[in-house]
């Protein structure tokens, strides 16, 4: 799989300066943390669920999260996981390309049970997430994980969620997160990402931040992903990717901007007709949003709607200058460090305090792609949603 890979090679190769890499589910963690982009949740009761999956594919979505959690009614759950196998077992009789697939439990006994019940078709299956995970909680979690992988035979990754009270209270916040920190750091090679839960952040204190408003308006939720990022997301080499938090909105219908986009991958001159037309369907506040998930150190972001995957994976893309500027700070030459002028001519690069933000833009390079000089966000959008 890889990022824009469902459309054509021809309009891939006008929109790249540098085409997104083609990974696997056994890729190295490295890799598939960068690579999760817009993860497409799914509530596991649906019964079609092995179409949906494949569709998705067709529309560009590279990681998927099947719930058995808060997406469903504590009534559904049995339900939902004869459902999960009779889906896997579907997706496998059909040999269909597959995203990366975790299911959202509710508790660490599910994560056994649903490995063994799973069989063979366990192979689709890239990991799990770990809902309201502490210290406390978290550990039986990711014990269950490691005994699944024996269960299983394969490789298996655990997506924590930090969400709890005990995160966002402040009295509580500094502990949960080095009891976190601790639990993350002794299972590192089983933990791919960190999520962001921020819905149950809101709910704690009565909170719904409208559609015009991104969760960095929110500032006791502001407060609490600086922290996060802050304890669990240095670039120093004990960090971890950290993903930003769902967008609740989506009244936009992408199938109002399809006739348009099929005339032209490349809009003809319809940009900022394109661009109107977004903020008048209310995807301006998620556009922000991802500019600040970036701008805060979170890479990759819950969707609840297939209509936020591509403005995720479009904003996602290194622009040119980004990368002539990443290229110019590791070249080897400059280990020694020092100040110069970016080659865009606009900007001062200083190599050592700018280092970590280098390696960490040609990492989304590797996954996302880079642009060509003149290809912007609109461009790749309209790639993204065209079929």
């Amino acid at each position: 799989m890889r990022h824009f890979g469902h459309i054509a090679p021809a309009a891939r190769e006008g929109l790249f300066f540098q085409e997104p890499c083609e990974f696997r589910a056994d890729s190295p963690a490295r890799v598939l943390s960068a690579a999760l982009g817009a993860t497409l949740y799914s509530p596991a009761t649906r019964p079609r669920l092995a179409d949906d999956v494949i569709k998705q594919v067709g529309r560009g979505v590279v990681s998927m999260v099947l719930c058995l959690e808060d997406s469903i009614d504590d009534s559904e759950v049995v339900g939902a996981e004869e459902n999960l196998v009779r889906q896997f077992a579907d997706l496998d009789a059909r040999g269909a390309d597959v995203p990366l697939l975790f299911i959202r439990v509710r508790e660490p006994g599910q994560i056994v049970d649903l490995v063994g019940r799973l069989g063979r078709t366990v192979r689709l299956l890239s990991g799990f997430v770990l809902p309201k995970f502490t210290e406390e909680r978290g550990v039986p979690y990711l014990e269950a994980l490691a005994n699944a992988e024996t269960v299983g035979g394969q490789r298996l990754f655990a997506m924590p969620v930090l969400e709890s009270p005990e995160l966002l209270h402040l009295e509580t916040r500094g502990e949960a997160l080095r009891g976190i920190a601790r639990t993350v750091d002794k299972y590192r090679e089983r933990v791919l990402a960190l999520r962001l839960g921020v819905t149950d952040f809101c709910s704690a204190y009565g909170l719904r931040r409208a559609p015009d408003m991104t969760a960095y308006d929110v500032q006791i939720v502001a407060a609490v992903i600086g922290d996060v990022v802050n304890v669990l997301g240095r670039a120093d080499g004990t960090g971890f990717t950290i993903t930003g938090p769902v967008w609740e909105y989506f009244r936009l219908q992408e199938r109002m901007f399809k006739p348009q986009l099929r005339r032209s991958p490349f809009l003809e001159g319809r940009a900022e007709e394109l661009r109107t037309a977004l903020i008048e369907h209310d995807l301006d506040g998620l556009l922000r949003e991802i500019e600040l998930d970036r701008a805060n150190g979170l890479l990759g972001k819950t969707c609840i709607h297939p209509s936020h995957v591509a403005p995720v994976h479009a904003l996602s893309v290194v622009s040119h200058e980004e990368f002539s500027d990443a290229q110019d700070i590791l070249r080897p030459e400059r280990d020694g460090g020092g100040v110069m002028r970016s080659a865009y001519t606009n900007k001062m690069n200083e190599v050592k305090p700018h280092r970590a933000w280098a390696e960490r833009t040609l990492q989304r390079a590797e996954v996302f792609g880079v642009a060509r000089e003149d290809v912007g966000f609109v461009e790749l959008l309209a790639a993204g949603l065209a079929e």
